[in-house]
């Protein structure tokens, strides 16, 4: 099969034919319909977060059944699914606990080694050689993963547009639902309008907050964050931003913040719009070394919550997030701009690093 290959941090990624995988017990192959390009593969080609090389990126994917592995029920060849990034195992601690989120063997062995819950990748070139697998390595014709990953996918909803279910709905409807717990009449500030952020916001509406301001630092992600339900935007260039944003609120603040970019200024900025017991969600990706500075004394005297949130509880969360938008209620096309070919790889991490991606891109295969 083609996939797209990180030969090493910094290089540009190649299309190569690599073999065709085989599924084990307990998994599925998946012929992919696309593959959504995100900021997580982009930090991982370049080098801010530590991962294996060569390594097959890609971890947001819809498409077909192709064939079930070794005591798979459920599933069939030729059935629509979609998969996320968090390949829960099921049996850890946490998995047990519900809280897939936390899946200690999917961090322990996909997350630093890029291998599945047996310790071994299914991805290997011609001659042998392996390949790690950012999550499942979604960036490719076929792909493997663990059932416990796999979600039907309805007939209303389109096959391709779906794969975005996958991280940057999933990740959203984690932060939202889960992280922030918004509550209808509240008041949201998104800093950060792209794949995830935009998603965000359409989101906060859904759950009923009555206010959601985007903030960003271009116009046109602004625009489309309106369209997606934003009630105010800001610029983030302005010098005195958190003011502006307290006077938009009659000078209280924000019930909830969250974070959708990944970057020290941009926490402390989250921290110092919210409110009295207000909530701050960091959900963007950093560097392993990122810090930010917090006023311990306000944190502490005004209660102000800070929470952390990496995707949703898969096995609960995913058929909700999908039974969402068979309602209509979100609209999986809405936040995908960019449509690229799996030969136009570069292009699409090339345009995601200059920012000018607005909403998400994907990889139609």
């Amino acid at each position: 099969m083609n996939a797209a290959v990180i030969p090493a941090v910094g290089a540009p990624l190649r299309v190569e034919d690599i073999r065709h995988p085989e599924p084990k017990a307990g998994e599925v192959r998946i012929r992919i319909a696309a593959c959504g390009v995100c900021h997580s593969d982009l930090h991982v080609a370049r080098g801010h977060l530590k991962f294996p090389m060569p390594c097959v990126p890609g971890h947001e994917i819809s498409g077909t059944i192709d064939l079930p592995g070794p005591g798979v029920s459920g599933f069939k060849s030729g059935d629509r699914v979609v998969s996320s990034f968090i390949m829960p195992c099921g049996d850890c601690p946490p998995c047990r606990d519900g809280r897939d989120n936390l899946c200690e063997t999917y961090f322990a062995l996909n997350r630093v080694k890029g291998v599945l819950f047996d310790g071994t990748t299914r991805l290997y070139r011609g001659d042998g050689t392996p390949l790690a697998m950012q999550m499942m390595g979604g960036m490719a014709q076929f792909a493997i993963v663990p059932v416990t990953d796999v979600f039907p996918l309805p007939g209303s909803l389109p096959l391709e547009e779906s794969c975005i279910l996958g991280c940057a709905l999933m990740t959203a409807y984690g932060a939202v639902k889960n992280s922030a717990q918004i509550r209808p009449g509240q008041t949201v500030a998104v800093i950060g309008a792209g794949g995830v952020g935009s998603n965000v916001i359409a989101l906060a509406r859904v759950f009923g907050s009555a206010r959601v301001i985007a903030v960003d630092v271009r116009e046109d992600k602004l625009q489309a964050a309106r369209a997606l339900g934003a009630t105010d935007t800001l610029d983030a260039r302005t010098p005195d931003l958190v003011a502006q944003l307290q006077a938009m609120t009659q000078g209280r603040g924000v019930d909830v913040a969250i974070e959708a970019i990944g970057r020290s200024e941009t926490v402390t900025q989250a921290f110092n719009m919210v409110c009295d017991g207000g909530r701050v969600v960091v959900l963007g990706v950093a560097p392993m070394d990122a810090v930010a500075p917090i006023g311990i004394t306000r944190l502490v005297r005004r209660g102000i919550q800070i929470v952390g949130s990496f995707g949703c509880r898969v096995r609960t969360d995913m058929p909700e997030l999908i039974a969402l938008a068979a309602s209509g209620k979100i609209d999986v096309k809405a936040s995908i701009t960019r449509r690229y070919r799996l030969d136009q790889v570069n292009e699409a991490f090339e345009a995601l690093e200059r920012g000018e991606i607005v909403g998400r891109s994907i990889v139609v295969m």
